[in-house]
């Protein structure tokens, strides 16, 4: 597999620029009791402190400031999402006066898609999945000549590495990250954030074990489908690995950890009970995964991020209740 381009450090340090004008860095806690439960000095990042709820919206400002860079940006853009992604292009589509329809499968998420449509968001739904929902935004987007933002690109990434580039910065003594995995973009950011800081920590991927696409096609050295049957953790099931973005994730990933929905249940109760802090299904999946692998974290520093707080409702409360 051939490796692309990572965005540099000048690229990630412009991209902030970008997104500070929407909304400050978010903050990153050493949390003392999720740091006694893991025996371990835990901080975490805190991106459903942005105004999406989840970390997604970082990628959304850099692209369309690329776009507009080139300018490209077009009448209308197409996209497919779970959710946050879909706020994301939302937010900055609205930002930059272009229409946008995004594609999310049935039965996706009420109140995600509540809040894209609140973000001006023409919605539609189609497919029993994401990738039966993002190839259905491809033909769309051919027929209506509107431009497909996928998923994965490097100006996505050159956005969400703003992230990585704040908490590895403020954290400068962290052995080991880890980091969900649904389509590629916050693992491979918060590898290009570690190579252009030359920071010392292990990044650590983490996938739902009922969507193991990237754990398969890791393996195998060539992109892998796999059924995406969580739904707890419905920012990671996907389907079909990006080969950029597993070539990324291969050639710099320490290891891959994966979590069942019970731990990711687990673990959104314990950030609860910790932080007070809301973390949805993939939100809390780092934290699943360094609890995981507790007993070979002990006296270490161990950053994870909460990339999302976009959980509907009625399944938290049945996630608090223990279901």
């Amino acid at each position: 597999m051939t490796t692309p381009a990572l965005p540099t450090l000048a690229e990630i340090e412009a991209a902030a620029q970008v997104v500070y004008r929407e909304f400050p860095p978010t903050p990153q806690y050493r949390w003392g009791l999720l740091s006694e439960r893991l025996g371990a000095d835990c901080w975490v990042k805190h991106e459903n402190h942005t105004p999406v709820g989840a970390f997604k919206i970082r990628g959304g400002l850099s692209f369309f400031a690329a776009l507009q860079g080139r300018g490209e940006l077009p009448r209308e853009v197409i996209s497919a999402t779970r959710g946050n992604h879909g706020q994301s292009i939302g937010w900055a589509a609205r930002a930059h006066g272009v229409a946008c329809t995004i594609v999310v499968p049935r039965g996706n998420s009420a109140e995600k898609n509540a809040a894209m449509r609140a973000l001006g968001v023409k919605l539609i739904e189609h497919g029993d999945d994401f990738t039966e929902s993002s190839d259905h935004a491809a033909r769309l987007a051919e027929a209506r000549g509107a431009l497909r933002v996928p998923s994965f690109h490097m100006d996505l990434v050159s956005g969400v590495a703003t992230y990585w580039w704040e908490f590895l910065r403020a954290v400068p003594q962290m052995d080991v990250a880890y980091v969900p995995i649904g389509l590629g973009s916050g693992a491979c950011a918060a590898i290009a954030a570690k190579l252009a800081l030359g920071h010392p920590a292990r990044i650590v991927g983490v996938v739902s074990n009922q969507a193991i696409t990237y754990a398969d096609s890791l393996a195998a050295g060539r992109v892998v489908e796999a059924p995406a049957t969580t739904r707890l953790a419905d920012g990671m099931a996907v389907r079909r690995a990006d080969p950029a973005a597993l070539a990324v994730l291969a050639a710099h990933l320490d290891h891959v950890v994966r979590v069942s929905d019970d731990e990711v249940a687990a673990a959104m109760r314990a950030i609860y009970t910790d932080t007070h802090n809301l973390a949805e299904g993939a939100g809390a999946a780092a934290f699943a995964a360094a609890w995981q692998e507790r007993a070979s974290l002990r006296g270490q520093c161990v950053g994870v991020v909460l990339t999302g707080a976009n959980v509907d409702a009625p399944v938290f409360a049945e996630v608090l209740q223990g279901g």
